[in-house]
């Protein structure tokens, strides 16, 4: 493709979060500890490129516990599962592996929590992704979900004076305060969580696309499809009135996209791997790469039991 004279502009953070680091780093430890097949309940994390390069190790994704054999290993994604997931997998004697990340944990321990006190819990998020049937499951006779700002104007509860909310964690910070403002004009007692749930990292990187895109002819985002943080990202910079795409690698990219511009915004989704991003900086071979850094990650989370060292 021809990009005579085109910058880069960075946007950090990118790529990887410590939750997904976390994720993939027990399915690997898992492998070498065990050898193949490890079997993992949906995708580990929603990326295509992190699934294949699992699978060449002997991971073996799986859409339900009954694709998996009685009493063999199987890992738990990072997006979280449902009690019932649970519960079905120790009457199926299946030696359990956790990978779900810890904020996503939080959020299901809010939600057994604010239900166990006689709230309807309102849940903020997307229907069908994986994090969100996982924590209507944690109080499914308690739980409504709201997907927008329209569903909250409409939404009934049994006692006005019992409600709360939780969100997803990969959501769009503006999206989801609009969705609560709608939510606490109808309910002025209306409890929320002791902190976000929307995690650090999507919000740092929904900060960074902003700061990027500001500055850009076109944003590109590196993730895949399913995956929504980077679904957000392409969003936040179409709201912004800046030309956003989301490609799984720089094989995607479309030459038409380059005509007359001159600053390429590039990010990453959360569960994309940093050497997509390098891949794409070499395809549009930029005459400069710049940074826009809003935020520096230093979070680590502790692997489970099963796949520590020592």
């Amino acid at each position: 493709m021809t990009t005579d004279g085109v910058r880069v502009l960075l946007a950090g953070p990118r790529s990887f979060c410590a939750g997904v680091e976390r994720a993939i780093d027990v399915v690997d430890r898992a492998l070498d500890r065990r050898g193949g097949p490890i079997h993992v309940r949906k995708q580990i994390v929603h990326n295509t490129h992190v699934v294949a390069e699992l699978e060449t190790r002997g991971a073996v994704f799986v859409d339900e516990l009954d694709e998996v054999p009685d009493g063999a290993t199987v890992v738990f994604s990072a997006h979280g599962v449902s009690p019932a997931v649970r519960e079905e997998a120790t009457l199926r004697g299946l030696d359990v592996i956790d990978a779900t990340c810890p904020l996503v944990t939080k959020v299901h321990a809010e939600a057994r929590r604010f239900a166990a006190r006689g709230d309807t819990v309102l849940f903020i998020g997307h229907a069908g992704h994986e994090e969100v049937e996982g924590t209507l499951g944690e109080a499914p006779s308690s739980m409504i979900l709201v997907e927008d700002a329209a569903a909250a104007a409409a939404v009934e509860v049994p006692d006005p004076a019992r409600v709360s909310y939780l969100m997803q964690t990969t959501l769009s910070v503006d999206e989801a305060a609009e969705v609560v403002s709608v939510l606490e004009r109808r309910f002025p007692l209306l409890r929320g969580p002791g902190s976000d749930d929307i995690c650090y990292a999507t919000t740092n990187r929904q900060d960074a696309v902003k700061a990027v895109a500001a500055e850009s002819d076109l944003l590109l985002v590196v993730g895949s499809a399913n995956s929504s943080n980077s679904v957000r990202l392409v969003e936040i910079a179409s709201r912004m009135g800046v030309p956003a795409y989301l490609i799984e690698d720089a094989s995607l990219i479309k030459p038409e996209w380059l005509d007359g511009v001159r600053v390429v915004g590039l990010t990453a989704g959360a569960s994309a791997p940093p050497r997509l991003v390098d891949e794409v900086i070499a395809a549009l071979a930029p005459v400069s790469v710049e940074e826009r850094v809003v935020a520096r990650e230093t979070i680590q989370f502790t692997l489970p039991l099963a796949v520590r060292t020592g």
